[in-house]
């Protein structure tokens, strides 16, 4: 369980997962440095969370590589170091494979994996000089176990390279005690869906075993569980409500 002294930057965090990890988190007694890409979204998510002194905002586009140098100088700066980095910017919609243009895949690579990677690399610095640290990527239950009637193919794409991304920086920076996982949600229930057409996100509980579908709380503590987990590293979680296990006949 964090304590007071210790460090967590959470990108995405205006909403959804993010914002509940950052809830959670705070309850825990950390400090957080808290990103979004709308600047007004992460405002009124600070707002939320009751504008403690302790939760700084940087916001930016995390595929600009200086909005991961930001966050790392702002918590350094100000906290002194380091201690999670929870990658949970992302964008996903769904499109027909040979109808997605260039400029979509530029867009889902550019923010699902560059983002990751970019912010990834301003971290590690801080937590090598220190000892450790933690690092919770999000991926998608899809790479595993595809859908379709879910035409999805560029941001899934680069969903699974984080997932590739994360076994290989677990086994390259294992010796410095720096543990990385992901976690690979079923169907949560946050804004995005909406955003991409879906009002009754619940009518897609059926592709869960446990008839239901997640609720950003239950990601929240997913991420928080692989962030203090210490000996867990190179791991891909599935919180998939047993999406991935099996199906429900009937």
């Amino acid at each position: 369980m964090p304590s007071a002294t210790e460090t967590v930057i959470i990108t995405g965090a205006s909403t959804g997962i993010g914002l509940a990890t950052a809830r959670l988190f705070l309850k825990r007694g950390a400090n957080l440095v808290l990103n979004s890409v709308n600047a007004e979204r992460l405002q009124s998510g600070h707002e939320e969370l009751g504008a403690p002194e302790n939760v700084l905002l940087v916001p930016g586009d995390v595929s600009d590589k200086a909005v991961g140098a930001r966050l790392a100088e702002t918590a350094l700066e100000t906290f002194g170091r380091i201690d999670v980095l929870v990658n949970n910017a992302g964008v996903f919609s769904p499109k027909p494979f040979l109808d997605v243009a260039e400029a979509d895949l530029d867009r889902f690579y550019g923010i699902n994996l560059k983002g990751t990677y970019l912010t990834t690399q301003a971290v590690v610095p801080a937590m090598r000089r220190q000892g450790g640290g933690s690092v919770v990527n999000i991926g998608t239950v899809l790479v595993s176990h595809a859908l379709g009637g879910v035409p999805a193919s560029a941001p899934v794409a680069s969903k699974g390279a984080i997932h590739a991304l994360t076994v290989q920086l677990a086994a390259e920076f294992g010796q410095d005690n720096i543990r990385f996982n992901t976690i690979a949600p079923g169907i949560v229930r946050t804004p995005i869906h909406p955003r991409n057409g879906i009002e009754d996100i619940d009518q897609l509980a059926g592709l869960h075993l446990l008839g239901r579908i997640g609720e950003a709380e239950e990601a929240a503590d997913a991420i928080a569980h692989l962030a203090t987990a210490s000996f867990t590293t190179g791991t891909i979680y599935a919180l998939d409500g047993g999406h991935i296990a099996g199906h429900k006949l009937g």
